[in-house]
C-alpha cells in the first residue's frame, strides 16, 4: 500500500521522542500534519520544525497534531527537541518503512554523490484517517504557513 489522495494513509508504527512506540492510527480523530523532512539540526529542517513549533498552538487549536519523521535515531530526536523546544513528536523512521509507505524515500544528489534519503514532504490526515492533502518536494519558506491555512479550510468545510 502506498499514499494516495482520497485513500486510508498507510500506517506505520514507529519509536518517538517520548519514549514509546507510535503510531500513525493512535491519531484517529484528529488532523494529523505528517511531515517528513531529511535530517535533525540542518539548517533547512530546523527552519521547518520551527516554523511548526511557532505555529503549533494554532494547529492544536484546529484540531491537529504534528508527526515529524526522518531516519535519525531518537537519542538525535531528543537532542534537536531540546535544542529548539519542540512542542511535537518526532518519530525514528531508520529503516525508512514509513518513508517507503509514503513515497518519500528517493534517490537524491548533492554535490554530484547520489544517495538515497528523505524527500521533504508533507500530507494531511483527516480525523476518518483518509489522506486528503499532500506536498511532495517541499520548499521551507512559507511552507507551514500553507499547511496551516489547508488545515483551517478542512476544518470549516466539516
Amino acid at each position: 500500500m502506498t499514499a494516495a489522495i482520497g485513500q486510508p494513509a498507510p500506517d506505520f508504527t514507529l519509536p518517538a521522542s517520548n519514549g514509546k512506540m507510535v503510531s500513525l492510527s493512535d491519531f484517529r480523530g484528529q488532523y494529523v500534519v505528517l511531515y517528513f523532512y531529511p535530517k535533525d539540526l540542518t539548517p533547512g529542517c530546523t527552519a521547518e520544525a520551527c516554523d511548526f513549533r511557532d505555529r503549533h498552538a494554532r494547529f492544536a487549536e484546529l484540531n491537529a497534531v504534528i508527526l515529524g519523521v526522518s531516519t535519525d535515531p531518537v537519542k538525535r530526536h531528543e537532542t534537536f527537541i531540546e535544542k529548539y523546544q519542540l512542542p511535537f513528536l518526532l518519530l525514528s523512521d531508520e529503516q525508512h518503512h514509513a518513508a517507503e509507505l509514503y513515497g518519500v524515500w528517493k534517490k537524491k544528489r548533492n554535490f554530484g554523490k547520489e544517495y538515497m534519503g528523505i524527500e521533504r514532504s508533507t500530507f494531511i490526515i483527516a480525523p476518518d484517517g483518509i489522506l486528503v492533502k499532500e506536498w511532495r518536494g517541499v520548499k521551507v519558506k512559507e511552507h507551514v504557513d500553507e499547511v496551516l491555512a489547508e488545515v483551517a479550510r478542512l476544518t470549516s468545510s466539516r
